[in-house]
């Protein structure tokens, strides 16, 4: 178990989580005995992307969790309730929100179909802030039994810098809204104790939205692993709520904080190459 069990028997639910950065960070808390829901749609295998949410619950158990799969979107509001509803009725409670699940394209404003530009708005910004919204309820109470609740968001530092959204601007408007849920919820959530923050990796990392959608195999060369990002995600949820939170850390410094510096074993290529920045930093 990692750092004695810290989670043990606390309950996370996630959006996404069937593969890639969802998973590990889910499988670091089933390494401690959380119990997790995970609400993803990914029922059948993909052509091109690895895993379900069954393959991901059998490696969730296989770690150490409890498992509730829930198969339903996150854009759809009857099926997020039923998810922290179940979630509540299996587990007792909910101690973390990870807002994990996102969708992704990089097109410019004039090519960009309004079809996509409306499924990232759903996914990524009123996902995050639909399954935040339904679980506060049970996270003040978890903050009530003093469980350290946490909502935790895979979202970039809010940054005015005009070259993100003049690269991108139907994607960065989603994920900054991701940001800004962060921010919002941080202040009205304080005086009940709920930690909410937002993670950011310092290099790309190496996932299949990498390797199919972004650089391909050579900026996979150049990333690190999910690890770093589950490993510093970690962090943050095991911190004293009270006292974490409205806060934007990038993976590095998270680590770094708690005198991790030695990042070589992140990368996915061994050697000095230099890493690629990610995007939005």
């Amino acid at each position: 178990m990692t750092e004695a069990g810290k989670l043990a028997g606390r309950t996370m639910i996630m959006s996404g989580g069937s593969r890639g950065i969802g998973l590990e960070i889910a499988k670091r808390a089933a390494a401690d005995g959380a119990n997790i829901t995970l609400i993803a749609k990914t029922d059948q295998p993909h052509p091109k992307l690895p895993g379900t949410i069954h393959t991901a619950a059998a490696e969730l158990e296989e770690a150490g969790g409890t498992v509730l799969k829930f198969v339903g979107d996150v854009r759809d509001d009857e099926a997020v309730a039923r998810a922290v509803q179940q979630t509540v009725e299996r587990f007792g409670g909910i101690d973390l929100v990870v807002n994990n699940a996102s969708a992704i394209d990089l097109s410019p404003t004039e090519s960009l179909p309004m079809k996509k530009y409306d499924l990232m708005q759903d996914i990524n910004c009123r996902g995050s802030f639909l399954l935040s919204k339904l679980s506060i309820p049970a996270l003040k109470r978890s903050a009530e039994l003093g469980r350290d609740p946490h909502i935790l968001t895979l979202s970039p530092p809010l940054n005015l810098d005009p070259k993100w959204a003049g690269s991108s601007l139907g994607y960065t408007i989603a994920k900054y809204g991701m940001s800004l849920t962060t921010l919002g919820l941080a202040e009205e959530l304080r005086p009940f104790g709920v930690g909410v923050n937002s993670l950011w990796p310092r290099t790309t990392i190496a996932t299949a939205a990498v390797r199919n959608l972004l650089g391909g195999e050579e900026m996979v060369r150049t990333s690190r692993t999910p690890d770093i990002y589950a490993d510093a995600a970690y962090l943050v949820l095991t911190s004293p709520a009270k006292n974490t939170t409205g806060n934007f850390f990038l993976d590095d410094e998270v680590l770094a904080s708690h005198g991790i510096t030695d990042l070589d074993k992140y990368r996915v290529v061994p050697g000095n190459e230099p890493l690629t920045t990610d995007l939005f930093l």
